[in-house]
């Protein structure tokens, strides 16, 4: 029998006896009544029920199987709480926020790759409210509208190159223009037109949050046991990969920051939230200046990819639903002529544009589920008991497809479902869902609507968004198929993005 064989039988007894303990602690008195969910097996409960990819659908394909909005599932003795629907997610994560603002243990992506600094998964504790109330104070009005100039000019930016480039190109253009809108106001940052080193940073310190923020991505979040066991026993490559992230996670946090520390020694002049909020401590502050530093690294985090995901999902929905492309470049017409481009102030009078940022968040939601919350006490919904240390999930997906919600036609991108005569329709309700749920809501939502809002307003006004023809002049269908994780993004597409006369061209320069 050899040593290798030994060693994973070693590492599975542990892990049965891990599972073992767990479900003794969390296993409910019989007199309590659990959500119904699928049948798991001995010990690990669920863990192989849920499939690879698109849990979220099953999740939802569950919850209408067992009638329930409420579903439940055992992780190894953690239980699961999925919430399948807009009136519990709002019963439990908004009305009981106290004892659902939680985040279950990272292991993972906090305690192995370094992201402790990320107030996003931080526990409910003084460090992350100390992170919340800075990013939302910058983020919201009227803090975030000191910083709308750096938010056009990047989307100038970008128009410049859908104007002069490659449609081919049209994922890296989206990046760079959502990494600048982020490091710039953050940082006051001059970014690069093309290969900025700090864009570059950021994005590839992202890898890991993509890969492990769905809590259990990593046996090791089941398994925290697992994190003392050598690396070099088999199943312990995630050790390896952890400490590669550990030093991407502690550039992406600390080297912009750096950078802004020297400017402000040296008498650069410097207008950034970073700057702003440095001023307003003193110097030797170390405790607070911690706090800027991780908060300014938890805004990239938070709004550069999602910005790419959303946006992304609107040029497929043009390339599909070129009649909505259309409608959406009328009402631009309509509102603002040809004689300039839109502006920030031209946000509250297009009903329209609204409406397709709107079905964008709800037809692809960016991220299908929520992260999740903990519960950190006994709770009761419906008769059913909800066990203290719940990982509870707010199943967006399901929320934003619901029928009884939003229409029989949800898997259709139909913007006018949220209006009525031309205006917001009052009985459909904002699809927020898509940012999350309680006191863990993205609180930076006013500057991506804003942001959204001026590129797909610029896009609709200047350009006519096609499919591309092949060789044999025949149109490419895109397949329309998304990735799956825990944000999800359009699989590669091609398209053409031409200026829908030329004259518009100069509007452009002229926004400069």
């Amino acid at each position: 029998m050899s040593d290798t064989w030994l060693t994973s039988a070693f590492v599975c007894g542990i892990i049965l006896l891990v599972s073992a303990v767990g479900y003794s602690i969390h296993r409910p008195s019989k007199r309590w009544r659990l959500p119904p969910g699928p049948r798991g097996i001995p010990l690990l409960g669920n863990i192989f029920n849920i499939p690879d990819k698109n849990e979220w659908k099953a999740y939802q394909r569950w919850s209408s199987e067992y009638k329930s909005d409420i579903i439940h599932l055992n992780m190894a003795g953690t239980p699961m709480i999925i919430l399948n629907s807009r009136e519990v997610s709002h019963d439990l994560l908004e009305k009981r926020s106290a004892i659902y603002s939680d985040r279950p243990r990272y292991v993972m992506l906090n305690e192995l790759s370094g992201f402790t600094w990320d107030f996003n998964f931080q526990g409910y504790t003084k460090e992350w409210k100390d992170r919340r109330k800075l990013f939302t104070r910058e983020l919201q009005p009227p803090k975030s509208l000191l910083y709308r100039d750096r938010t056009s000019k990047a989307i100038n930016n970008f128009l410049h190159k859908l104007i002069n480039g490659s449609a081919d190109s049209l994922v890296e253009y989206l990046r760079h223009m959502a990494g600048e809108i982020i490091l710039s106001t953050a940082y006051g940052l001059q970014i690069k037109p093309e290969n900025d080193s700090y864009i570059k940073l950021s994005e590839v310190g992202l890898t890991p949050i993509i890969k492990s923020a769905n809590w259990g991505s990593y046996f090791v979040d089941f398994f925290p046991v697992l994190k003392l066991f050598p690396s070099w026993l088999p199943g312990m490559s995630f050790k390896g990969e952890a400490k590669l992230w550990k030093i991407l996670s502690l550039n992406m946090v600390q080297k912009p920051f750096d950078a802004v520390e020297k400017q402000i020694a040296a008498g650069i002049p410097n207008i950034s939230i970073a700057s702003a909020s440095l001023e307003a401590i003193e110097s030797e502050d170390t405790a607070a200046k911690i706090v800027i530093r991780d908060t300014l690294g938890a805004m990239y985090e938070a709004g550069a990819d999602t910005t790419v995901s959303a946006l992304s999902t609107f040029f497929l929905a043009m390339l599909l639903y070129p009649e909505v492309q259309k409608r959406g470049r009328q009402a631009m017409i309509q509102a603002i002529s040809n004689e300039r481009l839109p502006i920030f102030s031209d946000m509250q009078s297009i009903p329209y544009v609204d409406a397709i940022i709107k079905e964008v968040l709800r037809w692809r939601p960016v991220a299908p589920l929520a992260l999740p919350h903990r519960l950190v006490a006994d709770d009761e919904y419906n008769g059913y008991f909800l066990p203290s240390g719940s990982v509870v999930v707010g199943n967006s997906w399901a929320i934003l497809h619901d029928k009884s919600t939003y229409g029989e036609d949800v898997d259709t991108f139909r913007p006018e479902r949220f209006l009525r005569d031309d205006q917001p329709d009052p009985e459909i309700p904002y699809p927020d869902a898509a940012f999350g749920f309680g006191r863990r809501m993205c609180p930076g939502q006013d500057m991506a609507w804003s942001s959204m809002w001026l590129t797909i307003a610029s896009v609709l006004f200047l350009f006519d968004v096609q499919k591309a023809t092949g060789d044999d002049g025949v149109p490419i269908e895109p397949s329309g198929k998304y990735t799956s994780g825990m944000q999800i993004y359009p699989k590669p597409f091609r398209c053409t993005i031409k200026l829908r006369s030329p004259e518009l061209a100069s509007l452009v320069l002229l926004n400069e």
